[in-house]
């Protein structure tokens, strides 16, 4: 818990927690957590992507590793619990072996993934996707609101985009991939669990939208006359909760919205707003997204605005993995907890490891199921507890080939 307070405090929100992507303050949560890692008895360095990596060796060198982790950057105004307590939990997993002199015959990688939130570049799961070699060289291209590309940014860094290719792991390089997080829901907290087993990992469509109107004066420009792009933004997000609340299991969300030229006397000429549509059904995901892409179209039709829609990102949902779901539940078990099994509607770096290897969640509960928020809340029980079952599981792994 000292160590989620010590990372919460490299931010560049004064009074606040904002951690981005390739950041001075992402380089400062860095450098504590490879540092803790080394404490922990692991070899860890940056990767070429900004991940920081610990390597613990079973008990011979170059042993294919069981993958555990999370991230290590936030959202905006973001709780320190987050991301952070997975690769706290597991280097403390790490640590307790070692402390113990003990060796498995596997290794153990800690990793704390540079990028899952997405926040500063808009596309998610950087770190994970590049660790897994999916991450198409063209992404890199992909710049933030200042103009500066995600391979500017790591070059700005000090790390070298070109030497990218040196992070991907093989599938006979890594066992497994579990994560502990918390679980941004209520659900946990209502059947007084501490600690619940994922299913699966909901997937996500994300789209980028730009209406193009005309600018005009506020005060001279009728009513019928005005092409104004913001006013058929208000109308594309209301389209975007009708269809989400019209199809069970699904939600979409418009998170960020910019109007120009933004002064309080002039028509908005134009909007660049974001979707954000996650289903655990990924046929109803599609439809939604399609739908979507319909409405918006005819809206700005019948507004007589220009209408661009870009794809972002789209992950089909992500199913754990049963033989891994059983040794994680036997972990549950063993320290007198009711197992409950429950799917994240949140999206993980799972999501791209499951690429290279199965993969597995522990999630744990927090106070009125509130994430993405200062308030953001854990107990030191549920933290131990949580921090104890992934112990239990580490310790007891058996690889699907054994």
């Amino acid at each position: 818990m000292q160590r989620c307070d010590a990372l919460a405090r490299h931010s560049e929100l004064p009074g606040g927690l904002t951690r981005v992507f390739l950041s001075p303050e992402g380089r400062a949560a860095s450098d504590a957590v490879l540092g803790w890692m080394r404490e922990a008895g692991m070899r860890a360095a940056l990767d070429a992507m900004g991940n920081a990596v610990g390597r613990y060796e079973g008990t011979r060198a170059g042993l294919p590793c069981l993958m555990l982790g999370s991230h290590l950057d936030t959202v905006r105004d973001a709780g320190r619990y987050d991301g952070m307590l997975g690769v706290i939990s597991a280097i403390e997993c790490v640590d307790a072996l070692n402390r113990q002199r003990k060796k498995l015959p596997f290794a153990i990688e800690v990793i704390g993934f540079g990028d899952e939130e997405g926040v500063r570049f808009g596309t998610t799961l950087l770190g994970s996707r590049a660790i897994a070699g999916t991450l198409a060289p063209e992404v890199l291209e992909t710049k933030d609101t200042g103009g500066t590309s995600i391979a500017q940014a790591l070059l700005q860094f000090g790390l070298n985009p070109e030497h990218l290719s040196t992070v991907k792991r093989k599938k006979n390089e890594v066992f497994a991939y579990a994560e502990l997080h918390i679980e941004q829901g209520p659900l946990l907290e209502a059947e007084g669990l501490p600690v619940g087993v994922v299913t699966a990992i909901n997937g996500f469509s994300r789209l980028r939208v730009a209406l193009r109107g005309e600018a005009g004066h506020a005060g001279t420009v009728p009513m019928h006359l005005r092409r104004d792009a913001l006013a058929a933004a208000a109308e594309c997000v209301l389209a975007v909760e009708a269809i989400a609340i019209g199809q069970e299991d699904l939600v979409g969300t418009v998170g960020r919205i910019e109007a120009k030229p933004g002064a309080i006397n002039v028509i908005p000429g134009e909007v660049r707003f974001t979707i954000d549509i996650r289903s655990p059904d990924d046929a109803i995901r599609e439809r939604a997204a399609q739908l979507t892409r319909l409405r918006i179209g005819q809206i700005a039709a019948k507004r007589h605005v220009g209408c661009d829609i870009e794809s972002l990102q789209d992950f089909g949902s992500s199913a754990c993995a049963p033989w891994l779901m059983r040794q994680l539940e036997r972990a549950v078990d063993a320290r007198g907890v009711r197992v409950r099994r429950l799917p994240s509607g949140a999206g993980h770096d799972g999501m791209a490891i499951k690429a290279i290897a199965d993969i597995a969640m522990l999630f744990v509960r927090c106070k009125g199921g509130v994430s993405h928020n200062p308030a953001e809340s854990i107990t030191e029980e549920d933290a131990a507890l949580g921090a104890a079952v992934l112990f239990d599981f580490v310790h007891e792994f058996k690889p699907l080939s054994a």
